[in-house]
């Protein structure tokens, strides 16, 4: 009698290269997102709550499943031996049991890899400040982030702490030593987290998520005296970043905090995953990306002149390797990785942008040579 599991079995049957995500409830065959779209996949029978019950029950712990009981949802981490690892969310809806896996590679990225342009190595690479990766769900956040951490591991010689929840990728000393908390399993929770972290020497901080006013604040105290702290937002540009910060705060703390950010922000990088063309015709990465400078820092400051970030990513390239997201698009369509329509579709000014592509203006500015 086999001694596999249900839930490898089930893994293993719908997984492949283009998989990223699976779905799994009640009166619903296993669905998977494919290459960004959502598949209900053929040859399973409809998922029943014993199903999902088992499928649960092989992957967590006497204590999580009290959790869930009580009608917690759970958030924890999944090894499939050999193929890869799994950010799993365990929920209730219509009062049945239900999850979410998300697909996470056992190789750590590397930046080259990823389409990203060279400036972020060198936002990497920095001693200090504040770095953020920002995006909707299921942008590459996590990726990017993990692989700027390698980037350092392979470049720098520094002590890495990571407050995940759950932890992701998982990285290997090569010149860093890196340290990987699981909040819940090696700290209690995120704010005992946090509080330690200061205590564990680190030079390099990542914070999964910048959740709430605590998580910001310590990213903000970290950036201050003297760490490089890196963390992700749900936010789509790095005008709605800066905003979306400020505004966490009351408003008496909001000018503070916006001298701050002005200070520590080292760079946002903000990114989006689209349609791509070609053989494989799998996602793009298209990034904005803010790097620190005097009129950037003053952009942030005043609030009077922080609608002016776009264009001072637009004319900042060549000096700074800034980029908009319409530069990206800009780029990618030049080089045949995604076509007009996907383009103009994703464009913050589609109308700018369709400007720019018939030659009425001059794109030479947007080109990345």
């Amino acid at each position: 009698m086999s001694s596999e599991k249900a839930i490898d079995k089930l893994l293993n049957a719908v997984l492949d290269d283009d998989v990223s995500d699976m779905h799994f409830k009640v009166g619903s065959k296993p669905i998977i997102r494919k290459s960004g779209e959502i598949v209900h996949v053929e040859g399973f029978a409809t998922m029943r709550v014993e199903h999902i019950q088992r499928l649960i029950g092989e992957m967590i712990t006497d204590s999580q499943a009290e959790e869930f009981a009580r009608g917690d949802e759970l958030d924890l981490s999944y090894s499939l031996e050999d193929r890869a690892r799994f950010r799993v969310n365990i929920y209730h809806q219509r009062g049945t049991p239900a999850m979410v896996m998300r697909k996470i590679p056992f190789e750590v990225p590397d930046l080259d890899d990823l389409g990203l342009p060279d400036i972020v190595k060198k936002i990497s690479m920095e001693q200090r400040g504040l770095v953020l990766v920002t995006g909707a769900t299921g942008t590459g956040k996590s990726t990017t982030i993990a692989a700027m951490i390698n980037h350092i591991n392979q470049n720098r010689s520094a002590h890495i702490v990571t407050i995940e929840d759950p932890i992701e990728f998982l990285h290997s000393d090569i010149n860093c030593t890196i340290c990987q908390r699981e909040v819940g399993i090696d700290t209690r929770d995120w704010s005992t987290g946090l509080r330690a972290v200061f205590r564990q020497d680190p030079d390099v901080i990542l914070i999964g998520e910048m959740r709430d006013v605590e998580s910001i604040s310590t990213a903000l105290i970290g950036a201050e005296t003297g760490h490089l702290v890196l963390s992700t937002l749900h936010t789509t540009n790095a005008m709605e970043t800066i905003s979306r910060i400020i505004d966490v705060f009351p408003q008496a703390q909001q000018h503070l905090i916006r001298l701050q950010l002005g200070q520590l922000i080292i760079g946002i990088v903000s990114q989006r995953l689209l349609p791509g063309i070609g053989e494989d015709n799998g996602r793009v990465l298209a990034a904005e990306v803010l790097v620190q400078s005097s009129t950037v820092s003053a952009c942030i400051i005043n609030p009077d002149k922080t609608y002016l970030l776009t264009e001072t990513m637009e004319k900042s390239y060549s000096q700074y390797g800034m980029q908009t997201f319409d530069m990206a698009l800009y780029n990618l369509l030049v080089d045949e990785k995604i076509d007009r329509e996907t383009a103009l579709a994703a464009a913050s000014n589609p109308t700018k942008l369709d400007l720019k592509l018939k030659g009425i203006e001059t794109a030479s500015d947007w080109r990345m040579e």
